[in-house]
């Protein structure tokens, strides 16, 4: 592997890692302000109870998450210096702004949150565990601004002189549609995960005999919460379909395994074997009109198929080229009024034309050869995408299907008499992470070969450092992270073993 598979797969483990800690965080954090805020409604100590408990599994989770997240940071800098140098202008401001406000913001009411039980009111706690919720969203939120302009990055331009791109508007950066789209898809299966979370560990409980009411109440939290984050997830994530299929049609196409244009409405496939090497899908099962109107949320709008968007990127980098070269043009004369009204006429395709430095270095004398293979690299691994995609969708609608059974269950106060449904809780557990690990491969896979999509190819982004200095930054950070994965289950099942001591089955503690 090159520098350049190095150090994606290294941004991949240690960014995959780390998102086992987020969703958790995003979900509890919110379940922590819902059942406090039953517990100052209604005054009864065992939603206090509740509260404290899940608070310390959720402590242990929030401490993992910074310190892995932290590290990630780094390696901008450390692997992906052009990056940071070329584009640095707009993705610095979101990152800089979720550690000034964002991340202080949490980590001042964290600390209010485990230690100020007895120093404020009731209200007062309330009110802090609320901001604490609200730190951990607004972190997620500028995270995905940065990456949502990564995907789609409007209100920014090329600057000739300073050889970057630079922000020439921040509030169209903050509303990308892109960015929002993923925000809202993002948090919800945040919350999903939170509430299977909560669900799988109490109904341990109730099969075991334990914390019966304390079980029952969190269930019932954890299956009204999690049953209207599983229904937004479905109905967000057709908003981040409509968005893709608006503003990056090659990654539709790729999840679809389409490759030829059909007329419109375009059918979604549901099953298939998608052949890369053949350019084609085997043993379609399709459904007519479903694509089209999630992609175009019309019935006449077409969704272009793989081989016609590589015809598109083919005739962007002949126009790219032309950009390339009168930008070296520019560099020559920078107060040549003329160039630089030539070069903006068609610098929005000049990231196109980068695509060639794959293949040579002065990619002004590239042949028509290696402009089409330069054209065809704008496909992504459809195999991954085709499949990723379908195990995460049929994956949310068994969410969908188990949160209202759960819900049904705790409504008529039964929940504790179908043990099939408490052991499909606890078999669950672990499908959200799946779930939402796999979103990320179909977001950032499907982006290839682009590090921002049009404007920066990733093989221009990594550092001028050797491969061997990445793999065995690769080998240490798969050693500690093994060692934190480690520590964090064994501290959590230490503390789901030992239960919530004060909970106790009694009916003086449930009033």
């Amino acid at each position: 592997m090159d520098i350049v598979e190095l150090s994606r797969l290294q941004f991949a483990l240690t960014a995959l890692y780390h998102f086992l800690f987020v969703p958790l965080t995003l979900g509890l954090a919110i379940l922590l302000g819902i059942m406090e805020t039953v517990y100052v409604m209604t005054g009864k100590t065992i939603w206090k109870q509740l509260v404290q408990f899940w608070g310390v599994l959720f402590g242990i989770n929030f401490a993992m998450g910074v310190a892995t997240g932290i590290t990630m940071e780094f390696q901008f800098g450390t692997n992906w210096a052009y990056y940071s140098h070329y584009v640095g202008d707009v993705f610095g401001a979101p990152l800089a702004i979720e550690g000034l406000m964002a991340f202080f913001l949490e980590a001042t009411f964290i600390g209010l949150f485990f230690f100020a039980w007895d120093k404020l009111s009731k209200v007062q706690h309330l009110i802090a565990t609320w901001l604490l919720a609200l730190g951990t969203n607004l972190s997620a939120l500028w995270i995905l601004i940065a990456n949502g302009w990564m995907q789609y990055p409007i209100g920014s331009q090329f600057n000739a002189d300073t050889m970057r791109m630079e922000v020439t508007d921040f509030m169209t950066v903050f509303f990308n549609p892109v960015a929002q789209a993923k925000f809202v898809h993002t948090v919800s299966a945040g919350y999903v995960c939170g509430s299977v979370f909560v669900l799988a560990i109490s109904a341990i409980y109730l099969l075991q005999g334990r914390y019966k009411e304390f079980a029952k109440r969190s269930i019932t939290v954890a299956a009204s919460f999690g049953l209207a984050s599983a229904l937004s997830v479905v109905v967000l994530g057709d908003e981040s379909g409509y968005t893709a299929g608006q503003n990056q049609k090659m990654k539709i196409a790729a999840i679809e395994a389409m490759w030829e244009t059909e007329p419109a409405p375009a059918s979604f496939t549901l099953i298939g074997l998608p052949d890369l090497a053949a350019h084609k899908t085997n043993y379609e099962i399709k459904i007519p009109w479903v694509l089209g109107l999630i992609a175009t949320r019309s019935s006449d709008g077409v969704v272009p198929g793989i081989e016609q968007l590589v015809g598109e990127a083919q005739t962007r980098i002949g126009t790219g080229l032309e950009a390339y070269k009168t930008l070296l043009q520019v560099r020559a004369h920078p107060k040549d009024a003329a160039l630089r009204a030539e070069l903006d006429k068609h610098v929005d395709d000049l990231g196109y034309a980068l695509l060639l430095k794959r293949f040579r270095p002065d990619i002004e004398n590239a042949t028509p050869d290696e402009i089409a293979k330069a054209a065809a690299s704008t496909i992504p691994d459809v195999p991954v995408l085709f499949w990723s995609f379908r195990i995460m969708v049929a994956i949310g609608f068994w969410f969908i299907a188990l949160f209202a059974v759960a819900f049904w269950f705790s409504a008529i106060r039964k929940i504790d008499n179908y043990k099939w449904f408490l052991w499909a809780a606890i078999l669950t557990f672990p499908l959200p992470w799946v779930a939402i690990e796999l979103g990320w491969i179909v977001a950032e896979y499907g982006r290839q070969p682009w590090a921002v999509v049009g404007v920066l190819p990733t093989a221009l982004g990594v550092s001028s450092t050797s491969a061997s200095n990445v793999a065995a930054s690769i080998i240490g950070f798969v050693t500690f992270y093994s060692a934190l994965l480690v520590a964090d289950i064994y501290l959590l099942q230490k503390f789901i073993r030992l239960g919530p001591e004060d909970a106790i089955d009694a009916p003086e503690n449930a009033t």
